[in-house]
């Protein structure tokens, strides 16, 4: 597990937002679409860091405890620590709030990809949504314990902020996650599933979810 700041580190005594890559992003790519830069322009009190765990380790799942003993220092006296990714990281990120739903303070997810279109299919036929019941898991039934998570969080805690543009490739499922979260703060734009709508829906989150008590869900 490699854990690395993002541009400048803010404060040593302040809070943590640790986001996960999806499929090819590099921390290069978080600088160059200004996330960090983002971030110090609002004089948030925050380090912006980027987790990228080896590829050996998803396999196994070994990736999970391994972040869990990076982020637990991060969290060590109170600090107010932020999980979240883009498409794949933020898949990821629900994976690890699943398995440990007590290790964070919020979810920030932007563009996230949800697995199989089958099991978000079977998902969205339970009447009512909260009926569905992931029934008897095995080792790697990662989405069902995704949609479990899900499926049973209430307001207000955690805090989850979801970002996705209209036309993204995977906003089937995105908005099912929608219904799912109604307490969730959201934030819709038009565009698809790339880097310019992946920095408005950063900033969107900075403003509305880090610079108010509270966000205004934003209706798909």
């Amino acid at each position: 597990m490699r854990i690395e700041p993002i541009g400048r580190r803010a404060s040593a005594t302040g809070g943590s937002i640790v986001l996960l890559p999806g499929v090819g992003q590099r921390l290069e790519d978080f600088v160059r679409h200004g996330f960090d830069a983002a971030l110090h322009e609002r004089r948030l009190p925050l380090d912006l860091l980027l987790a990228s765990p080896a590829l050996a380790h998803l396999t196994d799942r070994d990736w999970l405890p391994r972040l869990r003993a990076e982020l637990a220092a991060l969290r060590a006296g109170g600090r107010p620590l932020w999980l979240g990714g883009i498409s794949l990281g933020a898949y990821m990120a629900l994976r690890y709030a699943a398995e440990f739903p007590d290790a964070f303070d919020g979810l920030c997810l932007l563009a996230p990809y949800l697995g199989s279109r089958i099991i978000a299919a079977e998902v969205a036929r339970a009447r009512p949504l909260h009926a569905w019941r992931a029934g008897a898991l095995t080792a790697e039934d990662d989405e069902r314990r995704i949609w479990r998570y899900v499926l049973g969080l209430r307001a207000p805690a955690p805090r989850v902020f979801i970002g996705l543009g209209a036309q993204d490739r995977f906003a089937d499922t995105q908005r099912l996650l929608l219904r799912a979260l109604p307490h969730a703060g959201v934030v819709q734009l038009e565009g698809g599933h790339d880097w310019p709508v992946w920095r408005q829906l950063w900033e969107n989150f900075l403003d509305r979810h880090l610079g108010e008590p509270e966000a205004r869900p934003v209706s798909p």
